[in-house]
């Protein structure tokens, strides 16, 4: 294997090719760099004084609960359960009201609501994105569909329910579709946005050089929307949980917004706030990663605020 890797390296170097030993040493050193640049960024929040004004924002919000429901007992906070409460039950084997971490239900509704918000999500970024180019690019067809868009826009999810019900089949599919509508909305409304941003004259620079409009789409406006796009998807993950919690509470088996509504009609309030702080938790975990997935396309995006270009 190595004779004929040696032959095939030598052939191509006689050729003016690209050997094996270049095509990885050129992958080495992307993923080094790449490496680097995350150890950069890491050190540089470090020192910064974001993590720890983080840490005392979560110490101040637990300690002002600590206080107001378990020490001072202020009237409007007489009925919440306290942090040691949600804790205890949160944490213990054998949950007084049948829920926590060492329970397989507990997994199971998160579970159901990560699927939900991830069909969701997925459906909304493969309409939306599309529209949102169109309708940033051409001015006829944002004239035909943006109005139409700006009326069904205003409309909230919970107002679909019937139709929702109506129109589809099961109680899954519903909840799936609620769960679209406020994704679908924001990513579209930002992909237009960043369209619209984007320098005309970058635009007349490519019909200088002899581009053609379809080069200027692929080449130019995908790319000087991608900032643009990935923040609406950050807002989209984050409209798709709100919605999915709704429509959980109206239709569902599982799921945390049902898990927080049968809860609240049953009396159980500790299991209340276990629901809402795992929604909380879920839905930053995938907020980071739509983070994550942009500074990976991005990373031309990802160095320059690394590097303090963006202030």
């Amino acid at each position: 294997m190595k004779d004929l890797e040696s032959t095939l390296n030598a052939r191509a170097s006689n050729a003016g090719l690209a050997t094996f030993s270049d095509i990885a040493s050129a992958e080495t050193g992307r993923q080094a760099g790449r490496l680097e640049l995350t150890t950069y960024r890491l050190a540089q929040w470090l020192r910064s004084p974001g993590p720890y004004f983080m840490a005392l924002g979560f110490a101040l919000f637990l300690g002002f609960w600590y206080l107001a429901v378990e020490v001072w007992k202020l009237p409007r906070f007489s009925q919440m359960p306290g942090l040691t409460t949600v804790v205890t039950e949160w944490l213990s084997p054998d949950p007084t009201y049948g829920l926590s971490i060492y329970t397989a239900e507990y997994y199971q509704h998160i579970w159901v609501s990560i699927r939900r918000v991830s069909i969701a999500f997925l459906l909304a970024t493969g309409t939306g994105v599309p529209l949102g180019l169109f309708l940033g690019w051409s001015r006829s067809f944002k004239e035909y569909v943006f109005p139409v868009f700006e009326l069904l826009r205003p409309i909230p999810p919970l107002a679909w329910v019937p139709l929702a019900i109506i129109m589809f089949e099961g109680s899954e599919t519903p909840v799936i579709f609620l769960t679209y509508l406020a994704s679908f909305y924001a990513t579209t409304l930002n992909t237009m946005l960043g369209v619209e941003s984007i320098d005309v004259s970058y635009i007349r620079a490519a019909y200088c050089l002899g581009a053609k409009r379809r080069q200027i789409f692929w080449h130019v406006i995908v790319p000087g929307a991608m900032p643009f796009i990935f923040t609406g998807l950050q807002i989209s993950v984050g409209g798709a949980w709100f919605s999915l919690v709704a429509a959980e509470m109206v239709s569902g088996q599982y799921g945390l917004g049902y898990l927080i509504n049968t809860s609240y009609t049953m009396v159980k309030y500790p299991t209340i706030v276990i629901g809402m702080f795992t929604l909380g938790v879920v839905g930053y975990a995938t907020s980071a990663g739509v983070r994550l997935a942009g500074d990976y396309l991005m990373q031309w995006r990802a160095r320059e605020l690394a590097l303090g270009g963006d202030r």
